[in-house]
């Protein structure tokens, strides 16, 4: 049997061959390595009709190689199934070695546009807790939210979240209900490295301003492809299967939804192997005018 890759061990309690699963898996990744793309978008597809939940990620895989479209989000499966493996290294893995600060950058941005304290703040795809540490002093009550057990898991260690919950960004923003049934508000919703596994942000968008009380802030990082053009695209994905989104995307879908633009500013979101990720920071405030 072929070793199981990492991304796909949580599938194990499944209900479909895991030893077919590994083996397509494993084909295409060797033909990937090796420069052949069609042989590798073979094997991947024979692994997505064996999983067609995707928990390694093949369809992202697909898109990457430009023989798939791009689908509109990430798999659910390949995403909890991703982080919860990495759960417990993943703030050495994304500060240490790919020298993520985006968090940082957010409290810098809501310091110089909308300074003060941030009544009811959600941290969206919370992680580990980064951004809700970034922001602790600033707000008096946030909530965290990730599709992850493990990084909820890891984010309670952290102690900066009144509350935290286990879901995916948009069915949150879409399905939350307090115990007693009433639909919370928040005065700020965070972001930082959501964009990336979301190809169409039309519904965290719209989510996110049903969810605002007037006048409230939307906080956010999102990935670019630098001077790359999209070829019209408003997003694709990149070579390192993460989503990247055209500027110009991002301003329409926020205007469309009522939000005035207050900052959206070109930052470095990550290192890939040394090379600087290019991105957007970007905070709206929901209102067409500045308050």
């Amino acid at each position: 049997m072929p070793e199981t890759p990492p991304e796909l061990d949580a599938a194990a309690d499944h209900d479909f061959d895991e030893e077919a699963l590994a083996e397509a898996y494993n084909r295409g990744l060797a033909a990937e390595k090796a420069g052949r793309p069609d042989e590798a978008a073979c094997a991947y597809r024979q692994a997505l009709a064996i999983d067609p939940a995707d928990h390694g990620g093949v369809s992202i895989r697909l898109a990457a190689l430009g023989l798939g479209e791009a689908p509109e989000k990430m798999p659910d499966a390949y995403v909890a199934t991703l982080f919860d493996q990495h759960a417990d290294a993943f703030d050495d893995i994304l500060v240490g070695q790919l020298g993520y600060g985006v968090p940082g950058l957010m409290r810098a941005m809501l310091e110089l546009h909308a300074p003060g304290i941030h009544r009811r703040v959600l941290d969206l795809g919370c992680g580990t807790g980064l951004s809700g540490a970034a922001l602790r002093d600033i707000a008096d009550h946030i909530t965290g939210a990730d599709l992850s057990e493990r990084m909820v898991e890891t984010a309670y260690d952290r102690g900066v979240y009144e509350d935290l919950y286990t879901g995916e960004a948009v069915s949150f923003l879409e399905e939350f209900e307090e115990e007693d049934g009433s639909r919370p508000s928040w005065d700020l919703i965070v972001a930082t490295d959501v964009f990336p596994y979301l190809g169409r942000i039309e519904p965290i968008i719209n989510g996110a301003a049903a969810r605002l009380t007037p006048g409230g802030l939307f906080g956010f990082s999102t990935e670019t492809l630098g001077e790359v053009d999209f070829g019209g695209r408003s997003y694709t994905v990149g070579a390192k299967q993460r989503f990247a989104h055209a500027a110009d995307y991002v301003r329409t879908v926020l205007e469309a939804n009522g939000f005035f633009i207050l900052a959206m500013d070109d930052i470095t979101v990550r290192l890939e192997e040394g090379t600087p990720v290019p991105g957007h920071l970007v905070l709206a405030r929901l209102g067409q005018h500045r308050a």
